[in-house]
């Protein structure tokens, strides 16, 4: 046979040493102890949330070497994941499992019908996730060893213990505690349909952990252009770190106008789906600080190529959610990031992460450094998979 270019390029040579043997798929659907009620719900466009649905993927080699990813839903479209999954999964049997970027090309391509954002691009991140979890076990290494660490721990800030539905009391007693156990920053959700009311919490809560304790707020895109202006203002008084998701998430303009017009950083990001949709904000200047989510934006292949775009154009980085995954993805971020810490995952894992001196760590254990506990596998709903083991 002649090879032409193409084919050629398809043909494994014999620097491929492995192949994928066998691809299992989870779907886990994770219970939260209370319902939670953010700025969404207080608006009317959502319900609370009452459990996270989860993808998960195994996968294994012909040398025995195997690897585990995930991607999530809140609300909404975890059957969905599932469902893409399942039916772009067989494309990578046989494949080296090396060859990550050429992988996230091809599982783009076996879906392309449904576009390269939203839902198949996250069903797609827990292959990739999953395929580098592989190499750095593989390695020997911590996924942020493999990608090159600039730093052993992050700064980390705490989320779960701030929603809009926890009365102040409570919430107060969370940053106490958070603090004490060695995390570093509280962030609570404002974007209450009372301004009147988020003033009060931050100002309760800053009086709590002091001046000196980075304080952060998420309004999660439930104000207007003028009401982000009139509280951003209002909030400069406390210090904040940053002021999270104030507008639309696809709202770059305002969010760069707002950004000109603050002292207080703009954060944003975490609700987009792509690289290109990232983009839009970076050529806007429209944040400070870039909030990605890997699991969203298509996996840890995709992290770096906006993690790239990020450095080049000198913005901060704190990634969303998933700490299990963003611990090692911002250890490997050129300038000081933050990391959002949630014990929200914690029953999925046997595995955890260990934060002291207001700093996040990552973990020595090889790849991401997570297992599956008896309780993740009792809360799966589905599985499918493909291959031999």
């Amino acid at each position: 046979m002649t090879l032409t270019p193409t084919n050629a390029a398809q043909v494994a040579g014999e620097a491929t040493l492995d192949r994928i043997a066998w691809i299992k798929l989870s779907s886990v659907q994770l219970p939260l102890a209370t319902p939670i009620s953010d700025a969404k719900v207080f608006t009317g466009r959502q319900k609370p949330m009452t459990e996270v649905a989860f993808l998960f993927v195994e996968l294994g080699t012909e040398q025995g070497h195997e690897g585990i990813g995930f991607s999530y839903s809140k609300r909404a479209g975890g059957p969905g994941q599932f469902a893409h999954a399942r039916e772009i999964a067989p494309v990578l049997v046989g494949e080296d499992p090396s060859d990550i970027g050429k992988l996230w090309t091809k599982l783009v391509w076996a879906g392309a019908s449904v576009g390269r954002s939203g839902l198949a691009t996250q069903a797609v991140a827990a292959f990739d996730i999953a395929l580098w979890d592989l190499k750095a076990k593989r390695a020997g290494l911590p996924l942020a060893k493999l990608l090159g660490a600039h730093r052993d721990s992050v700064r980390c800030y705490n989320t779960s213990g701030g929603f809009l539905h926890t009365p102040i009391e409570e919430v107060l007693d969370n940053a106490t505690a958070t603090l004490e156990n060695g995390i570093g920053g509280i962030k609570i959700k404002v974007g209450h349909p009372e301004a009147g009311v988020d003033l009060a919490r931050v100002s309760a809560v800053r009086e709590r952990i002091g001046d000196t304790a980075p304080l952060m707020v998420d309004a999660n895109q439930q104000w207007d252009r003028p009401t982000a202006q009139r509280m951003g203002r209002a909030l400069e008084e406390f210090g904040l770190v940053w002021i999270e998701e104030p507008l639309d998430a696809y709202d770059a303009k305002g969010h760069a106008a707002l950004a000109a017009s603050l002292d207080t950083p703009i954060a944003t990001g975490e609700m987009l789906a792509s690289v290109a949709e990232h983009y839009e904000l970076i050529r806007h200047d429209a944040a400070d600080i870039i909030q990605p989510d890997a699991p969203r934006i298509g996996g840890i292949t995709q992290f770096l190529k906006l993690a790239t775009l990020a450095e080049h154009h000198n913005l901060q980085l704190a990634p969303h959610f998933a700490m299990e995954i963003h611990l090692h993805l911002a250890a490997a971020y050129s300038s000081e990031p933050w990391v959002e810490h949630f014990d929200w995952l914690e029953p999925l894992f046997n595995e955890r992460l260990e934060t002291r001196d207001g700093r996040m760590w990552v973990p020595s254990r090889p790849g991401l450094g997570v297992t599956l506990t008896d309780q993740a596998r009792a809360w799966t709903t589905e599985t499918h998979e493909v291959g031999v083991r």
